[in-house]
């Protein structure tokens, strides 16, 4: 036992500044999906429209696609820990429209209705645009390569850890307290996670490779050209990206909590958090055996498995086995993300991170986002039990046809790479 304790995936946590990120990275998911949670509920009482929820995703992943390739640029010329701090603010500041806009006595509501709300959304969108890549491009720079893979596995961690706390805490703040406590109590997270940032030690800007692209959209064409022209990272990020386009269900929880199994919004935070709980699981098992052997036909796997899930999910009436869906799917989906973030700091150098990990932001943002705005509008078009079945049956067909066309993927061990 000592032996397994000792081993090396403890390493790369003892560096001081890797350990700030995390707990920065925790803080931050906590309070970001602790925000989703009671912005959820909120908007569906006062809209009851699952159209309301899909666009929730929609006003969230224009700014963020928009901004993302500009930001990808300047993440790769400019000091990282620096663009982190100061986006962070406008997070601070969507937190606080919220917070006054809920306030009953200021009657925002009835004079604004929902507009605050989507504001918000589109500042948090615009801020998810600059932080993906930004958070990304630092991680690969506080740590070697040869740890990168650890550090992927335990950034991973950290975060579906905080995504079950987030979610949890939104739900059962917003439940018994209120909403006022619950929009402060984000507020506050975010603000910690300001002075978290303040002792991280800068690794400062990356020094340019002599002949790279000069010109600002030269640079973006850089970066997206490097992902196409590398198929292992292309056929990654596409196949995360249209799994769980089409896969999410995240976003018709609030329906699910609120309509089928009629557990409040107590209940709501416990089945989001429920993808994190299986996820820490898994995280916890990679940790010590990370997937650097048959990376590829294991990620296929796990997206199949995830598919599934969505398909057992959507025809359960029972709070038990619609939570033990949910707690699977973050088994296997967790899986996948450590691949894909392992994949994308092994087979990109560190001056081209920021920019390809802003593609890949891109990937991520039409697939959660989208796939919000996708499911509120399947819902409404064919119902919310069979959009749910017919995005998981798309997203076995995805992956069938991606471990056909893609024997690269298929065949990708990133043992391989760890050491190059």
């Amino acid at each position: 036992m000592k032996k397994v304790l000792s081993a090396e995936a403890f390493e790369v946590v003892r560096d001081k500044s890797f350990s700030l990120f995390l707990a920065y990275r925790f803080f931050m998911t906590v309070a970001t999906l602790m925000q989703s949670v009671i912005v959820g509920w909120q908007l569906y009482n006062i809209t009851k429209d699952v159209l309301s929820l899909g666009m929730i995703g929609l006003t969230e992943v224009i700014p963020q696609v928009c901004i993302a390739l500009f930001a990808g640029h300047f993440v790769d010329i400019w000091d990282r820990k620096r663009i982190i701090f100061y986006t962070t603010f406008l997070l601070l500041i969507g937190s606080l429209i919220l917070t006054v806009y809920s306030i009953p006595n200021f009657y925002f509501q009835q004079l604004y209705g929902v507009a605050p709300i989507f504001v918000t959304i589109f500042i948090t969108g615009l801020v998810r645009g600059i932080l993906m890549p930004a958070h990304t491009a630092l991680l690969g720079q506080l740590v070697p390569r040869e740890k990168l893979t650890s550090a992927s596995t335990w950034s991973s961690t950290v975060w579906h850890i905080a995504a079950v706390a987030g979610p949890a805490f939104g739900g059962l703040i917003y439940g018994f307290f209120g909403i006022i406590p619950a929009y402060s109590t984000v507020f506050g997270l975010f603000m910690l996670c300001g002075v978290i940032l303040l002792f991280i030690k800068s690794p400062g800007k990356v020094a340019m490779i002599e002949g790279s692209a000069e010109g600002i959209f030269e640079r973006i064409r850089e970066g997206i050209f490097y992902v196409f022209q590398r198929k292992v990272l292309l056929n990654a990020f596409a196949l995360d990206m249209f799994a769980v386009l089409f896969g999410g269900a995240v976003a018709m929880l609030p329906v699910f909590a609120s309509d089928i199994l009629k557990v409040g919004p107590e209940g709501l935070g416990f089945l989001r958090a429920c993808p994190a709980f299986g996820a820490i699981l898994m995280s916890v098992i990679l940790t010590f055996k990370p997937p650097v052997s048959r990376s590829g036909s294991q990620m296929l796997y796990c997206v199949f498995g995830f598919g599934i899930c969505m398909i057992v999910f959507a025809l359960s009436k029972s709070f038990l086995l619609s939570a033990f869906c949910l707690f699977m799917s973050g088994v296997f989906d967790n899986v996948s993300v450590i691949i894909r973030a392992s994949i994308l700091q092994l087979y990109t150098s560190d001056e081209m991170k920021g920019r390809v990990a802003a593609v890949n932001s891109i990937f991520i943002g039409s697939s959660n986002e989208l796939g919000a705005f996708e499911s509120g509008v399947a819902a409404r078009l064919m119902g919310l039990i069979p959009s749910v079945i017919f995005g998981g049956a798309m997203t076995l067909l995805i992956v069938s046809v991606t471990a056909w066309k893609s024997p690269t993927l298929r065949k990708l061990a990133l043992k391989e790479h760890g050491r190059s």
